[in-house]
């Protein structure tokens, strides 16, 4: 195992920051495979995987198991994780400028396709490798003005070459459940497997230019770029994992999402072994675009009616809101069927806010799809 050391820019003197990162796997590598956790990081279940991760890892490399570079990230956001404000963590968005943790990673698409287009060719491995190094070399020409865009720039670079990019996250009150690209799908149908995914939602642009879609998205504009006229490969694929809810941090939970992603791993020939029997799909893919945002009309307390996990019919009944001042009980359903995945952990709502995702079947929704 190597352990790098990557400084951020520090926004006042006194006050640097660092990401570590671990690496495993022979030198002569077939492949590389990125997982880190906690960019929103007050999202804690996927540290504690990331710990157990590490053990493991290094117990799989002594053992000679390892035929791919593992990186591994457990801390992916030093500077949300002292967000701290009176007890309360505030881990999703910096403080400062009020941005999103995972959103705003640097689109160099356009750049990139610039500078390779006079030098692509039939062959696409050596497609591949030239896209690679030219995005390498422009994530390494960037020049961070804040401390945001240095931690992001970081994560960038240590994952622009992986074949595989896995971010894990969590929910507020959820079941296990992932997003990924359609055309990562087939690659990625057996991690929601392993994992126990309950949804999986499936999009090719959400919006928002997230950390997972940084690197997916630069191969699918290069492939509607030049796809006509050169073979360019989808040189990445990447998974959001949610690890069920901000509560779910326990060995128990942790040792099987370790255990899930090493079965992947070897299934996808990161390492070495017999590929662990696939359980059964809990849910169908669908789109994200098929999400409802399940939205209260007024304020007040939040009771739910039903659990993540549970399956809605269109029109059932989500949760109550109750005004304790005027004995006002106003009812919130859901307008469209699907599994409910995930719920607030408020239990005091204001009007017009997000209560709840239902995944639905058919896609309705377009633009921006991702939470603010």
């Amino acid at each position: 195992m190597r352990h790098q050391i990557h400084p951020l820019l520090a926004p006042v003197p006194g006050t640097a920051r660092q990401i570590h990162s671990f690496h495993f796997g022979p030198e002569q590598a077939e492949g590389k495979i990125y997982i880190q956790s906690s960019l929103h990081a007050d999202e804690l279940p996927g540290m504690l995987v990331a710990w157990h991760l590490k053990a493991r890892l290094a117990e799989l490399a002594a053992a000679g198991r390892l035929r791919s570079e593992i990186v591994l990230v457990p801390i992916a956001n030093p500077a949300g994780l002292e967000q701290v404000l009176m007890d309360i963590p505030l881990g999703r968005y910096e403080l400062e400028s009020g941005q999103n943790f995972n959103r705003l990673f640097v689109d160099l698409s356009e750049e990139v396709g610039n500078q390779v287009e006079d030098l692509l060719g039939e062959d696409p491995q050596h497609n591949l490798e030239l896209i690679r190094d030219a995005l390498a070399l422009a994530l390494a020409a960037q020049t961070p003005a804040t401390q945001l865009q240095s931690q992001r720039l970081v994560l960038q670079r240590l994952a622009c070459d992986a074949d595989m990019v896995l971010d894990l996250h969590c929910d507020f009150e959820a079941v296990a459940h992932l997003y990924t690209t359609p055309e990562a799908w087939p690659q990625v149908e057996s991690l929601a497997r392993y994992i126990g995914a309950e949804a999986s939602l499936l999009a090719t642009d959400s919006g928002g230019q997230s950390f997972d879609e940084c690197f997916t998205l630069v191969w699918w504009q290069l492939q509607q770029r030049f796809g006509d006229r050169f073979a360019i490969p989808m040189g990445s694929f990447s998974v959001t994992v949610e690890l069920r809810g901000q509560g779910d941090v326990n060995h128990g939970l942790a040792s099987l999402d370790c255990q899930a992603i090493i079965d992947y791993l070897i299934r996808f020939g990161a390492i070495t072994g017999e590929p662990a029997p696939l359980p059964e799909l809990s849910y169908p893919a669908t789109p994200l675009a098929g999400v409802e945002p399940v939205a209260t009309p007024v304020g007040g307390l939040l009771v739910f009616c039903v659990l993540p996990g549970e399956y809605m019919e269109a029109g059932q009944l989500i949760a109550e809101i109750i005004d304790p001042i005027h004995d006002r009980v106003t009812p919130v359903h859901c307008r469209n069927a699907g599994l409910l995945y995930a719920r607030s952990v408020r239990r005091m709502a204001t009007a017009g806010m997000v209560i709840a995702h239902v995944a639905g079947h058919e896609a309705y929704r377009s633009g921006y799809l991702l939470s603010p």
